[in-house]
């Protein structure tokens, strides 16, 4: 595994807790991102593709760190297939305070889900927005 190491690129501020990763938090890595479970999960197997460099938002990754990352989220569900056998999943990134990303330091969220774990799973990701969730009735 590679070893993560404090690259938090804000001066005065705590380090980056994804540049500090301890390694035994690694589950998987390719060049350019690790997989990571995540500390507070959702769900059983809720796992992190983290890219290696840090980046703020999705959209300051290059093409490779993007495609790396992508490559490892199929990786983590593959894994988290046959450990948990979820029903489905919700990939998701919170790409700015205002969209609820709380570290600051891009990463992707593999949730897996699981029949019942809530009452109607319908509208998904859309329950940001509660009175806007129910688009079908």
């Amino acid at each position: 595994m590679s070893e993560p190491t404090d690259r938090y690129p804000v001066l005065g501020l705590p380090p980056c807790p994804f540049c500090t990763l301890p390694l035994e938090r690694i589950v998987g890595e390719n060049d350019s991102a690790w997989i990571v479970r995540d500390l507070y999960p959702l769900s059983p197997g809720h796992t992190l593709v983290v890219p290696k460099r840090h980046a703020g938002s999705f959209f300051e990754l290059v093409a490779r760190e993007r495609a790396d990352a992508l490559c490892l989220l199929d990786r983590a569900k593959s894994g988290i297939d046959h450990e948990f056998q979820p029903q489905g999943y919700n990939i998701g990134v919170n790409d700015g305070f205002v969209a609820g990303q709380t570290v600051p330091h891009v990463h992707v969220h593999l949730i897996p889900r699981y029949k019942g774990d809530v009452a109607d799973p319908r509208g998904g990701v859309r329950w940001i927005f509660p009175d806007k969730a129910r688009y079908w009735v």
